[in-house]
Order: C-alpha cells, then structure tokens, then sequence
C-alpha cells in the first residue's frame, strides 16, 4: 500500500497529524520503522500544537523509536507552540530515558566524515571499519568507564594499538568541534573528551601488554581497604574532567564545583556527577544498577558481567 504513488505517507488527520506521529506516540517500532523506509517526514510539525514526530515518541517514553526517529535526521532543537523541545517535554512527563537519547544523539554520518580523506590526505583519519564500533561507545547512555572499557574489549577491531590510537584522535577533533561549532555544544565536547580519556587508558594498558584489558577492568573495579569503595575509578574520573581542554566551559566550572569539593569516598561520585551533567539523568539509589558496570536495570550484574 505504501508503494503505490498514490498514498500521501506524510498525509495529516483532522489534528494534522501524520501516520508516523501517530505509531511513534503509540510505540509502534514496526510501523515507524516502515514509514521510515517509505520516506515519512521526521520533522513535519504541521501538528496543531507544532508536535514533531520526535516529540511523540520522548512523550511515549519509547527511547528505541526515539533513536530511530533521530536516526532518520530528527531535528532537536524545533519547539511546539509554546516554545518546548522534544527533550524538554520528554523531561516534563518523566521520560528521561528518551531525554537521554535525545541528548546524547550523535549521527553516524558525522563520524563517517573522518572515514573519507580531506584534503590532501591520502589515508582518512579514521579507518571506516572503525566507524561502527567507536559509533556505538559514542551512542552509549552508560557513563561507567567499566561499561566503556567492556565496549572496547568485546571489539576485536578496538582491541589494537593503532586503532585506539586512531579512535582517540578523532574523539579529540569531535570534542573541538563541538566546542567551535556556531550553536557551542559543551555537553557533547565533554563526552568526546571523555570518550578520548577512555580510549587512551585503554591504549595505556595495551601498551604495557594487558592484550584484553583484564587488568584494566579489576584496576576500575578494585574496591579500598575498608569499605570497598572503587578509588581509581573515582580518580580517573575527576582526572578526566579536570583534563578538560576549554577550562572556560561553563559545563567544567559546574563539574568542578561540584566534585572538588567532596572527599574521595563520598557522595555525590563523581561518576554521579559528570552522568547527570552529560545526560540529565540522576543516579538514584532506589534504582537497579549493575554492580559492576553500572548498566540500568540490572539485579546485581547485568547478564554481560556474569560472564566476565
């Protein structure tokens, strides 16, 4: 039905909403997904009210159809008729894991830039091969370096010198462009900035022959004497914020204030600190975390870690 030339997919009811506003508020992954492929219009906001698609799957709390819907070239920053983004109406529902993914979206597209030669290069600065693995630790909504280094280990095209190496730099160049691009991202340059950090830890014990991370993950899991509380993690953290290249980052001066100040051992972490600066969500006590790698949703340890 779709195929035929005839059918208006972007067609509007009498509240001028299309088919995909329609499957993305009624958590329709199937039928958005179709739509999609049929060339469905993601940011038609002809809606009485200027809702967007985008808009309809954050108030659904469907943050798989949201990362579609923003995979298909989204625009975050189009506002309803009284002035609210798709994130901003998401948050006012309490659906704060499609707030997450809208706020931490980053398209592939982007990064396959570096997968092409500019200039006079004659090699890309990222092998495309590269492209998808360091995409999905980009996308990632887990802040815990444990679940990062996890993501690096379960590649074996990460798993290299070269490769980290490769990865590192163009993380580095995205968190420059974030910061000097003309609508400033700061939330997304720390990201990448703390994406990098990850990435040369990891190159560092590689270097020093852990082939497969191992020590690595017990360094970042190690508890201290006494009450178990995992310092080096905690350290690498608030060494990575404090590495931060553009210390005047209104971003950096909050992360400081906020974890300078509180003894090693105490609340907040830091990791709680820089997860609720980089995708709004708090890291609740009452919440089921992973013990290990702090994956969401986990009794204990996620089905990943038990095997480790």
């Amino acid at each position: 039905l779709l195929s035929n030339p005839n059918v208006r997919v972007n067609c509007l009811d009498e509240y001028s909403m299309t088919p995909l506003m329609h499957a993305a508020y009624k958590s329709k992954a199937d039928m958005c997904r179709l739509l999609l492929q049929h060339g469905a219009d993601v940011n038609c906001n002809e809606h009485e009210y200027g809702y967007t698609a985008l808009m309809f799957a954050g108030l659904s709390g469907n943050a798989e159809i949201t990362e579609m819907i923003l995979d298909a070239g989204a625009e975050t920053d189009l506002v309803n008729s009284v002035g609210r983004t798709a994130a901003q109406m998401a948050a006012f529902v309490g659906q704060h894991d499609c707030v997450t993914v809208i706020n931490n979206f980053f398209s592939r597209a982007r990064l396959e830039y570096y997968t092409r030669p500019q200039g006079s290069e004659i090699e890309p600065k990222l092998p495309p091969k590269l492209a998808g693995p360091l995409h999905k630790i980009i996308m990632t909504t887990n802040l815990n370096p444990v679940k990062m280094v996890m993501l690096v280990k379960e590649d074996p095209l990460l798993v290299d010198v070269v490769a980290l190496e490769k990865c590192y730099r163009v993380m580095d160049l995205l968190c420059e462009q974030c910061v000097k691009q003309q609508d400033m991202n700061e939330v997304l340059a720390m990201k990448m900035h703390y994406i990098s950090c990850v990435l040369q830890k990891c190159l560092a014990f590689l270097q020093e022959g852990d082939d497969n991370l191992d020590a690595l993950l017990r360094s970042l899991l190690k508890g201290r004497d006494g009450d178990g509380f995992p310092q080096y993690q905690e350290k690498f953290i608030r060494d990575c914020s404090r590495k931060f290249p553009y210390c005047e980052a209104t971003l950096l001066q909050q992360l400081v204030r906020s974890i300078a100040p509180v003894e090693i051992g105490n609340d907040p972490t830091a990791f709680s600190v820089l997860t609720q600066a980089l995708t709004g969500q708090m890291v609740l006590m009452d919440t089921e975390y992973c013990a290990t790698c702090g994956e969401k949703g986990a009794d204990k340890k996620c089905s990943f870690c038990k095997m480790v």
